[in-house]
Parts: structure tokens; C-alpha cells; sequence
């Protein structure tokens, strides 16, 4: 890829309300001599995602590990005992002997975690349980959205029900992102359609120039969460941006795929466009 950026490292920032950031530093650097090693700078490191595991008390990210060609197709781990790091990177592998390019990690409410990660040349979506260490995926896998070709999947649960933000693969450029639920998180995951209000026809079918990364529930505020994205500047990624945007789960989905006697399962996910916005006085960071 012509776009690739050197493996700088993982940056961390820190925040109290969302607002103000404090630069952490980097907490796992890339490799600047070894260069068999995974992050040498040649390489490709992104999309990593950091959860705790209440059991050992450590923190643990997962990373998309590639080299420049984009044919490794792994994912990375690293653990620390601090969210600010240092982490140790371990290994990287291909999950389950399959490709792994776009991915996330989801921790549900009962501790598990689970890698969802594109795969099979981008064309279908996988989902596998990690170990209880957080540390390896088990050996249970379901593929889903097969030759559907969706990526950079951010996965959230509101009421007992899993939903998902996935975009379409057109490399840098930003296209119509989907949301999907389930009332399984290993699937069948069924699509509701795009997500996305307000703004122009382009800015929709565009996501608001953006690429799903994550979605953060906002606590103390029911059915609410931030949408972020990755607003891609293909010409200098190193400059690219940031897109925060508030998310709701409620109503009917007007163009819902799967309808069950006539009757929409499943609540619709609405992604509003703002140029500014703020969170509501009532949300504290309890």
C-alpha cells in the first residue's frame, strides 16, 4: 500500500470528561532496528483496542499487525498493567488460520471478550471468544455477513441486544456505513440499514466522510453513545482526523431487511450529524 505510515507506536490519552486530553505518551513503541520483528517501522499497526480483564488486573490490546504489502493479515497482543502502559508485546497470529484485517474487540457484560475482525480478503466478517486471559482466541468462530465485504466493525449491547456499525471496503475512502443486531453476539447478526441523520446526501452516504473505529456508551445516559470514527486523509494519513457523534438506539428502522411478521425486531440505531456538539448536563462520568 502506497498509504502505509511508519509504526510509530500506540499513543494513549487520558480524560476526565471527554473534553480536555492529556497526552500519556506512547505506551508500546515501535521496533526501529529488528527488522523481523512485527512493529519495525515498516510494518503495519492499527485499530488497537484496549480492555481490562477483572480476572489477572491487567490491560490487554489487540492490534491489526500487517506488513506494508498488506498480506500478513494478523492480529497483535500486547498486556500491561496500566492503561498507560508500558505494554509487552507478546505475539501475533492469524486467528483461527484466517486473515485478520479490520478488527475489534467487544467485552460483554459477564467478562467475556470476544475479536471480530474482517477476513477472507475482506468479503465476510468473523467473530471467536478470547481465552479467559483475554491473551488467544478459543477455537470458536462463526463467520457472518459473509460476501456482504464489511469492515472496521465497532460492536455495542444496549437492552440485552447486539449491535454493530460496519463500513464497506473502499480502502481510504468513506462509504455508507450499516448498522446490524443480534440477540446473540456469536450471531445470526441481521442488517437494519444505514444508521446514519441530518447532513446532506453525500455526507450520509459517505458516513460524514468517516470510518466506524468504536462506539462508547455513555453511562448514566440510557440508550445513548458516542459514534467515533476515523476521518481518513488519504494524501497525508498521518493528518487524519477524528470524528465524535452522538448515537441513540431507539424507534422503528425505516428500512429494516428483516421483518418478522410484518413487525421490525429490533430497535433502530441513529447516528446524528452536528457540526458541535456537547453531552447533556446530566452525564457525569460515574
Amino acid at each position: 500500500s502506497p498509504y502505509a505510515v511508519d509504526i510509530v507506536g500506540v499513543s494513549c490519552y487520558s480524560s476526565k470528561d471527554l473534553w480536555a486530553w492529556k497526552n500519556e505518551g506512547v505506551v508500546l513503541r515501535g521496533e526501529k532496528k529488528n527488522v523481523t520483528h512485527d512493529l519495525h517501522v515498516s510494518n503495519v499497526l492499527e485499530r488497537p483496542k484496549v480492555i481490562y480483564n477483572d480476572r489477572t488486573g491487567k490491560y490487554v490490546m489487540w492490534m491489526h499487525i500487517d506488513d506494508a504489502n498488506y498480506t500478513k493479515a494478523s492480529v497483535g497482543v500486547a498486556v500491561s498493567d496500566s492503561p498507560t502502559g508500558p505494554f509487552s508485546y507478546l505475539y501475533s497470529k492469524r486467528p483461527h488460520d484466517c486473515e485478520s484485517r479490520d478488527m475489534t474487540i467487544f467485552k460483554d457484560d459477564n467478562g467475556k471478550a470476544y475479536l471480530i475482525y474482517s477476513s477472507e480478503d475482506n468479503s465476510e466478517l468473523h467473530i471467536g471468544q478470547l481465552t479467559d486471559d483475554y491473551l488467544d482466541v478459543t477455537d470458536d468462530m462463526r463467520r457472518f455477513l459473509i460476501a456482504q465485504h464489511r469492515e472496521a466493525p465497532s460492536l455495542f449491547k444496549f437492552d440485552g441486544t447486539y449491535y454493530m456499525i460496519t463500513s464497506g471496503c473502499t480502502g481510504w475512502a468513506p462509504n455508507t456505513a450499516l448498522a446490524h443486531a443480534a440477540t446473540s453476539v456469536m450471531g445470526p447478526w441481521e442488517t437494519l440499514g444505514s444508521p446514519c441523520v441530518g447532513g446532506n446526501d453525500i455526507f450520509r452516504s459517505t458516513t460524514f466522510f468517516s470510518q466506524s473505529t468504536f462506539v462508547l456508551p455513555l453511562r448514566g445516559l440510557r440508550g445513548s453513545f458516542i459514534f467515533m470514527a476515523d476521518r481518513w486523509n488519504p494524501s497525508d494519513l498521518r493528518d487524519s482526523r477524528y470524528v465524535w457523534l452522538p448515537l441513540t438506539v431507539g424507534g422503528v428502522p425505516d428500512e429494516a431487511a428483516d421483518y418478522s411478521f410484518m413487525f421490525p425486531l429490533w430497535s433502530r440505531v441513529s447516528i446524528y450529524w452536528h457540526r458541535r456538539w456537547r453531552l447533556p448536563e446530566g452525564w457525569t462520568d460515574s
